[in-house]
């Protein structure tokens, strides 16, 4: 189950399938759905002609607490930095109302054939501007 209540905002609940045995939730389960939180987030953005492709170039995460089976889990996503051929996200995850988890994704502008790196398009560096914290 899903819930996106803003934007920048998903909740989901961690499920079964995303713990190991110890009963502890996979480092990747956690990456997987800030990632969707994300690409959720994506979605808001203005439609662009000619808009470049994007390639995570990294991935960067901070753990505070055990996440397990059943929890609730709010995934708040900001932009961190903004540069001429990426930009950053930071992803907060709250768990039951306390602070779970920091992950910080770079994402890359590339060009959708030769997979060069670019330049952000301005209008979407506009839109990005407006989620600095």
């Amino acid at each position: 189950m899903v819930k996106k209540e803003r934007d920048d905002v998903m909740e989901t609940v961690v499920g079964l399938r995303d713990a190991g045995v110890t009963g502890r939730m996979n480092n990747s389960a956690l990456l997987a759905l800030a990632e969707e939180a994300l690409a959720r987030f994506w979605q808001a953005r203005p439609t662009m002609e000619n808009e470049p492709d994007f390639r995570p170039t990294k991935f960067e995460c901070r753990l505070y607490g055990a996440l397990k089976p059943g929890d609730l889990l709010r995934f708040t996503v900001t932009v961190d930095k903004i540069g001429g051929k990426s930009a950053g996200f930071a992803v907060a995850v709250e768990c039951n109302k306390a602070h779970a988890a920091d992950i910080e994704i770079v994402w890359t502008a590339v060009h959708p054939q030769t997979a060069e790196p670019v330049a952000l398009p301005e209008e979407l560096r506009d839109w990005l501007y407006q989620y600095l914290p």
